[in-house]
């Protein structure tokens, strides 16, 4: 059984009912994340994902990030132009590949970065409110969509689902 605050939302679904709301938990979040960044950010949403990558995991080369945005690395690199560009990002040279540089986000970027999540937060928060919805009922929501995704392979406190 799945719970939301004390609301069960899924009880001994059968397997079609279980795709079916698999299904429409993807198309929610998809359209929330694309509605959250048109109502909150003036930022393109290409140039807000590849800053929460870098954020994700930290100095990475063009391919690494290429490869996890899943995009080409000629693509890549020009989005990482337009970032270095803004002072967002700054490449540095690789310590064990002098071929190779590693992008990272600058003080500035993380500072965009710190006040983009706010804004998105904010709209978040002041949705949850006017629906009525209870902190408890987000906490399960942010539990049950976390349980969904790997775990971050450098956390080593998250085990994911049991």
């Amino acid at each position: 059984m799945i719970y939301i605050g004390n609301l069960c939302i899924v009880s001994a679904v059968g397997q079609d009912r279980l795709r079916d709301l698999s299904s429409d938990l993807v198309i929610q979040v998809a359209r929330l994340v694309r509605d959250v960044r048109r109502n909150s950010s003036d930022l393109p949403a290409s140039a807000t994902r590849l800053m929460s990558l870098i954020d994700e995991l930290g100095p990475s080369t063009v391919g690494v990030l290429a490869e996890r945005d899943r995009c080409s690395q000629p693509t890549m690199t020009g989005m990482v132009k337009g970032l270095v560009e803004r002072g967002w990002v700054d490449r540095t040279p690789h310590p064990h590949d002098s071929r190779a540089q590693l992008v990272d986000l600058t003080d500035l970027g993380r500072t965009v970065l710190t006040d983009l999540r706010r804004r998105h937060s904010a709209l978040i928060a002041e949705r949850v409110l006017a629906t009525g919805h209870t902190e408890q009922e987000l906490e399960a929501a942010v539990r049950l969509l976390a349980d969904l995704l790997p775990p971050h392979p450098d956390d080593t406190t998250q085990e994911g689902p049991a």
